[in-house]
């Protein structure tokens, strides 16, 4: 009794792990002449998909966030009309 009651707690340990999108942090960021509720829009549906905005850029018109696969897709849709960029937020090193 002691092992299967162990061994569902681990089997539904692994399939909420399973089930939970993986999430990458990105950079995502416009040309200067995009509109402001582009942007807005964009992040709107980064939450509405469960991801979130770290941070918000103050000279270039973009943001930081971490977002599901999905959710990079339809930003990369919303703003495909406008030049969106998105790269993934990575650690630059110079020589």
């Amino acid at each position: 009794m002691k092992f299967t009651l162990s061994f569902l707690l681990l089997a539904l340990f692994a399939a909420l792990c399973l089930a939970a999108a993986p999430q990458k942090q990105v950079i995502i960021s416009y040309p200067e002449d995009t509109p402001q509720y582009i942007l807005d829009q964009a992040k709107a549906e980064i939450i509405k998909a469960g991801g979130m905005v770290e941070h918000e850029f103050s000279l270039i018109k973009g943001f930081v966030a971490k977002l599901s696969t999905k959710a990079m897709e339809t930003v990369q849709a919303l703003g495909s009309s406008n030049g969106v960029l998105i790269e993934e937020d990575q650690t630059v090193h110079t020589t």
